[in-house]
């Protein structure tokens, strides 16, 4: 077997049980694996030299084809009201077809941190077949300094093998494609799907599954720092603004999608950033666009120009899910560190297609801890196969179901007594439409966003007067310096107050339905925070 690159000559391949390889390539950087990508067909390069693939079939994740082991360690701890279970016996089969699948092939390996704290990092070892990916990954996690790579140990080990195949009958999955996570053997299988987020997200569920025992708050979001020390921290569903949002030019990012709340403070889980880059554009969000643009970055799904191979941003033709995956330097004011105190501010971003929501309120602790547990956006046409063009919601939990193996409650209180210990200002925005829902109204105007963040971060959105919407019962500012007042009360931008007032309503209902699986797992505090109860008391 032909190996190159460094790595702990100790504890290799041979040591997870992979045989007859024809080799593997160890930690390679971006120029080696831009020329194995280039060599074997994989992608192409940009006008501006990033390098560009297409995933197939799969242009996203595939939360049907995800599976757990059940066993003594999960059975009783795991979520499995959002998860799907697999036995012990159906994963040893599925890991020795793995391996046998690999044999024959040359391999890349990368040793990888996920978590910027040492304190609750989880060592990780990737093994690729395909050489983009394993740019992917080691763009998206945490690259070691090149001294820690010759006595690296892995804890967590990671196979991508896109052309593997599975079998239902034989493996307990429902098609050729699977992820598969053995949390006791710390071991996760990805097959069938060129998509490379699988990777980053089976990190992300790991985290989300050891870090809680630890004391540990993992949370899909993104976050940055202000001069002084004041982090905040941005919830939301894939399109909904958090790498937008916390791209802050007077602000220091610390990650844009995955940290941990720990007694010190918040650490990001990644290395890098995983934009989507649909109709980005310099103007909007110069940050992305620039670091999009340049050696080093992967770009998945998005169109080249035929002859001059720029790319076109704007074009949703292969998929709504373009995405930029970037090193967290490209990004000029992130942090070296991934670490930043507890944060001051907590948001929640929803991407209201309907247009009932205001472009901003403010949560009390009980509400924030509800509307954290509904996890709210709405879908529209165009972003997934089958959506008519009427909006859709969608209730995440925590915002982030997917990856989420244990009990919501078990991180939604986490999270409701980390804002009571630290004093924080909790804040929902809508990031989506008004004027009308989808179809009818316009995106909410960003620069709009971000003058009401600015002032939520820095302070002075406390002293505004604030009105109790009818329909939510949150607080919501009645003006702001800069801000036209009548954006601040969504009725009074719709056209149609009876079509408006109809449509809140049935936005609220949604609400009220979703949260029923809630209801005896939360205090009568929370409870009590649901829109019904200003409804019931007109």
């Amino acid at each position: 077997m032909q190996e190159t690159g460094v790595h702990n000559g100790a504890f290799g391949a041979d040591k997870f049980g992979l045989k007859n390889l024809k080799g593997v390539h160890w930690n390679y950087g971006a120029p080696q694996l831009y020329e194995h990508s280039l060599r074997n067909g994989e992608a192409v390069l940009s006008a501006d030299g990033a390098l560009c693939a297409d995933t197939g079939v799969f242009t996203g994740r595939s939360p049907k084809d995800k599976f757990t082991v059940r066993d003594g360690l999960t059975d009783k701890n795991m979520w499995w009201a959002g998860n799907q279970s697999i036995t012990s016996e159906q994963f040893a089969t599925l890991l020795a077809d793995f391996l046998k699948h690999a044999e024959g092939m040359t391999l890349f390996a990368q040793d990888l941190y996920g978590g910027a704290d040492p304190k609750h990092r989880i060592k990780t070892r990737v093994f690729t077949e395909l050489a983009w990916h394993s740019l992917f990954i080691r763009t998206l996690l945490i690259r070691p300094e090149a001294s820690e790579l010759a006595s690296f140990v892995p804890e967590l080990t990671i196979i991508d093998l896109p052309s593997f195949r599975a079998d239902p009958k034989r493996h307990g999955c429902k098609s050729e494609n699977v992820v598969a996570i053995d949390f006791a053997r710390k071991i996760v299988l990805i097959g069938g799907s060129q998509y490379a987020g699988e990777m980053k997200k089976s990190v992300f569920t790991t985290l989300n599954y050891y870090l809680p025992e630890k004391g540990v708050m993992p949370m899909h979001c993104s976050a940055n720092v202000g001069p002084d020390g004041d982090t905040a921290i941005f919830f939301g569903l894939s399109g909904t603004g958090k790498t937008t949002l916390s791209a802050d030019p007077k602000r220091t990012l610390i990650g844009d999608d995955e940290h941990g709340w720990s007694e010190d403070g918040v650490f990001n889980f990644e290395g890098g950033c995983y934009a989507k880059c649909i109709k980005l554009s310099g103007e909007a969000e110069p940050e992305i666009y620039a670091a999009s643009k340049r050696f080093g970055a992967v770009l998945e799904n998005v169109v080249l120009g035929e002859r001059d191979r720029v790319p076109d941003f704007d074009d949703g033709s292969k998929t709504e899910n373009t995405r930029s995956a970037y090193p967290l330097d490209f990004i000029p004011n992130a942090s070296r560190t991934g670490c930043a105190p507890h944060p001051k501010n907590v948001v929640m971003l929803a991407a209201d297609a309907f247009g009932v929501m205001p472009p901003i309120a403010k949560l009390t602790p009980a509400q924030a801890m509800y509307h954290f547990l509904s996890g709210y956006t709405a879908k529209v046409a165009g972003t997934e196969r089958g959506l008519g063009n009427e909006p859709q919601p969608e209730f995440s939990t925590c915002f982030g179901s997917p990856f989420l193996p244990r009990d919501p409650s078990v991180y939604g209180n986490m999270l409701r007594e980390l804002i009571a210990k630290h004093n924080v200002d909790c804040w929902l925005v809508n990031t989506g439409w008004t004027g009308g829902k989808y179809g009818t109204g316009r995106r909410m105007p960003i620069k709009v966003t971000r003058a009401l963040l600015t002032a939520a971060l820095n302070g002075s959105l406390r002293s505004a007067d604030f009105r109790t919407d009818k329909y939510f019962g949150f607080a919501v500012p009645t003006s702001l310096p800069g801000v036209e007042p009548h954006i601040l009360d969504p009725i009074k931008t719709w056209a149609d107050k009876v079509e408006f007032d109809k449509t809140a309503r049935a936005l609220v209902g949604m609400f009220q339905k979703n949260f029923a699986k809630f209801e005896a797992q939360v205090d009568a505090e929370v409870r009590a925070a649901a829109p019904e109860v200003k409804l019931a008391a007109e």
